[in-house]
């Protein structure tokens, strides 16, 4: 089994090498690959893995992506983007260069741990009861008390997502996503911002097929100041893509 961890970046020099560190470490059963799509970084960023991990241009070929194998064993590849497209267009060119039987998003940032998706794996892998597993922030694992009006805009917009759906999740909106190999290839993703999120949860509830899992996942949530990009402005268009994408997940 091979897990494929895509990290989309956007100016994350601080935690970069921290986040690369973490994933790598975590000791799971198979082979791990990190695929990193630099969205047009101007912190250093792109520059540290340019340097570090042989980047490609985003236009290469998926055969002609360089991996670097690491001391662990772990490969590491990292694709730039010319300019600043957004985190679903990072996510997008990631998935294009993975070869992973199982997919796993992570963040570039310290908000998430990794040692969780060693129950998300099991899931999906030993006990084989899941083709996709959402963490959630809100099922009572370490959460930082953040920013109220976030917490209240996530609850909404998953239970509109539930409503339109026909699902059960609590935050749709959580980078902690893990699916197979055969769920990646039934998505058709478009969405260059962060509405990646409810179009990705939309074509798989469309599916009808997959089976969806939930758990409870650590938050260590960062503000603003520290680097926090997401805003009110992404709250307001999810709201939108929630109707769009239920009318046309494709």
């Amino acid at each position: 089994m091979k897990l494929s961890i895509l990290i989309p970046a956007f100016n994350e020099i601080e935690t970069i090498r921290a986040v690369i560190d973490l994933v790598t470490h975590i000791d799971i059963d198979g082979e791990k690959e990190i695929v990193i799509a630099d969205d047009g970084s101007t912190d250093g960023t792109r520059e540290y893995l340019s340097a570090n991990y042989s980047a490609k241009p985003e236009n290469a070929c998926a055969d002609g992506l360089s991996f670097f194998t690491l001391a662990s064993g772990t490969k590491i590849g990292a694709v730039l983007h010319d300019k600043n497209r957004g985190k679903g267009a990072a996510l997008i060119t990631a998935m294009r260069f993975c070869s992973g039987d199982v997919i796993v998003i992570q963040d570039a940032d310290l908000e998430y741990d990794p040692a969780d998706w060693k129950t998300m794996l099991d899931l999906i892998v030993v006990r084989k009861v899941a083709d996709v597993v959402y963490g959630s922030r809100f099922y009572g694992k370490p959460h930082r008390s953040l920013n109220y009006h976030h917490y209240v805009a996530n609850r909404l917009i998953s239970i509109l997502f539930n409503i339109l759906y026909n699902q059960t999740l609590t935050d749709v909106e959580v980078c902690y996503k893990m699916f197979t190999r055969e769920v990646m290839k039934t998505l058709r993703l478009s969405q260059p911002d962060f509405g990646i999120e409810i179009q990705l949860g939309a074509q798989i509830a469309a599916e009808k097929r997959f089976r969806i899992y939930e758990m409870g996942i650590s938050y260590y949530g960062r503000d603003y100041a520290a680097g926090k990009k997401i805003n009110w402005k992404d709250g307001i268009k999810a709201l939108w893509y929630l109707i769009r994408f239920r009318v046309r997940p494709y």
